[in-house]
């Protein structure tokens, strides 16, 4: 199957060049050039990854990539997001909404479809590492074939690269990681600041923990990096 690309971008003349390139490295695109198309499109095809930039007329793409991931059908979707600002600011956002990478205009096209291949191959290998696993612990249950996790019983939906970090911090539940461990194995070889590792521990944090104040599953060990609490 040929992995689908939805490029969401106002800027006609940036979706071409990058459909053109994308295309010639054997990729299916589908184009669009505003949040609602995006947002209809998403649903309906169902695309294997989102480029989406960030300053869309109309429904700006930070709504549309919440909306992605708060849909049960189509929260499993990675996201590269797209922001004219090399701002931290607007990076924190975009992470904090869910996207698993982003890249800041201008970029070369060569650094863009890297940074699909990586996100693409992290998925794809996520899905068959974890594949006929399970994993439980005091109302948190994984089941590593389907992506799915329930927390009490109640479903929670996890961007890709959320479901990666939970998946491999609970395969050795008490070993401590380091950022750049954790960076290693979820990001590979695509450039990853530290920064990114936090933002993506808060978000999963709000989402699986009853007090994300006070987890009781993914832990800080201060000074050296992150830890899925000992598992007795």
């Amino acid at each position: 199957m040929v992995p689908r690309i939805l490029v969401v971008d106002d800027e006609k003349d940036l979706v071409e060049l990058i459909s053109y390139n994308l295309e010639r490295e054997g990729f299916g695109i589908i184009k669009a050039y505003d949040g609602e198309t995006a947002l209809r499109l998403v649903q309906t095809q169902k695309p294997d990854l989102v480029i989406l930039d960030l300053m869309l007329p109309g429904i700006q793409g930070m709504e549309v990539g919440r909306f992605i991931r708060k849909n049960p059908e189509i929260s499993h979707i990675p996201i590269i997001m797209v922001t004219a600002k090399n701002d931290e600011f607007d990076k924190v956002l975009g992470l904090e909404m869910g996207a698993d990478d982003y890249i800041t205009k201008p970029f070369s096209v060569r650094e863009l479809i890297a940074r699909v291949r990586a996100v693409l191959r992290r998925f794809q290998t996520a899905v068959e590492k974890d594949a006929k696993d399970t994993f439980g612990f005091q109302g948190l249950l994984i089941d590593f074939s389907s992506h799915s996790v329930t927390v009490d019983g109640m479903g929670v939906e996890l961007s890709p690269t959320e479901f990666r970090i939970l998946s491999f911090l609970t395969r050795r539940p008490g070993r401590v990681y380091t950022r750049d461990q954790i960076l290693d194995h979820v990001w590979g070889d695509a450039f990853v600041e530290q920064r990114t590792v936090d933002v993506h521990i808060k978000r999963l944090r709000s989402q699986i923990e009853k007090d994300a104040s006070n987890p009781q599953y993914i832990l800080t060990v201060r000074g050296v990096g992150y830890k899925f609490t000992d598992v007795i």
